[in-house]
């Protein structure tokens, strides 16, 4: 009886001490992300080691309802989005299994506390090799597929929270949910193809909403790729086989409408491939 007692308080003390770890703006956000309500009250001066710690609380918090990690999402990879929220790099968010849906998927208009979608692209990593990737040549060499990807991000502040480089990586990033396109084969000219491409946003009578270069994304996209890379390995880990890699917004985020239908073709790449979602 002793030696089971000793266990459970043993336990209890772990429970205790890995709850300490966990900052409590974490537990804000997760609590606010399942409630879909708004945050406020995150420092505006906060430094980005501390949006990390607070990062990496919210991802510990959410895999309860989300499920594990699957990957990485880069954030702040378009210069005009970059403008508009004074931050002039990337920041990284983590993306969880239960995040991820299928092509035409229906989700509420309303599926965050400030919802808004945006044009993507997702890269599958096939090795390890991609770890030391310098262009976008050697990135392509250990790629497993690409993937048109709608995001919808959930910038889950309120109207009185600033919204800081800092404030985003503490966020997450913004990541709620995605919409993943069929997977497309990689080939060495591809590479050409993603700098060249056309990514266009259209709604459901075909208006275009949106339209931007491959280009717009740190010069091309698979750079969002090489600085994933490295901003994991800053922080002492590695891009994995299989990791699902989001490589930010080629257009502005967008709030959705009951009823609208988005689909995000990318003009330039084998059959000019599509992703679409509907919001209900």
């Amino acid at each position: 009886m002793k030696h089971r007692n000793a266990i459970a308080s043993l336990a209890a003390i772990l429970v205790l001490s890995a709850c300490a770890t966990v900052p409590p703006e974490s537990r804000q956000l997760a609590t606010n992300f399942n409630a879909m309500q708004p945050t406020s009250g995150l420092a505006k001066e906060m430094s980005m080691e501390e949006a990390a710690r607070i990062r990496a609380g919210l991802v510990e918090e959410l895999a309860a309802s989300q499920g594990k990690p699957v990957g990485y999402k880069a954030g702040l990879t378009n210069p005009a989005v970059q403008k508009r929220f004074g931050h002039n790099s990337p920041v990284r968010g983590v993306l969880l299994e239960k995040m991820l849906l299928e092509d035409g998927a229906e989700v509420p208009a309303k599926f965050g506390a400030v919802p808004v979608f945006e044009a993507d692209l997702v890269v599958v990593v096939k090795d390890e090799g991609i770890n030391q990737a310098k262009t976008p040549a050697d990135v392509m060499k250990h790629v497993a597929s690409i993937r048109p990807f709608i995001e919808l991000p959930d910038l889950v502040t309120a109207k009185e929270q600033p919204i800081t480089g800092a404030v985003l990586n503490a966020i997450n990033s913004g990541a709620r949910l995605g919409v993943l396109g069929k997977p497309i084969a990689p080939t060495p000219d591809m590479v050409d193809m993603l700098g060249k491409m056309m990514v266009v946003m259209r709604d459901q009578d075909g208006k275009e909403l949106a339209k931007a270069p491959g280009v717009a994304i740190l010069g091309h996209p698979l750079n969002a790729v090489i600085w994933l890379a490295q901003d994991v390995a800053r922080s002492g880990g590695r891009l994995r086989a299989g990791d699902i890699l989001s490589l930010g917004s080629f257009s502005a985020p967008m709030p959705p409408k009951p009823g609208m239908k988005v689909t995000v073709t990318y003009e330039g790449l084998p059959g000019n491939p599509s992703v679409s979602v509907r919001f209900k």
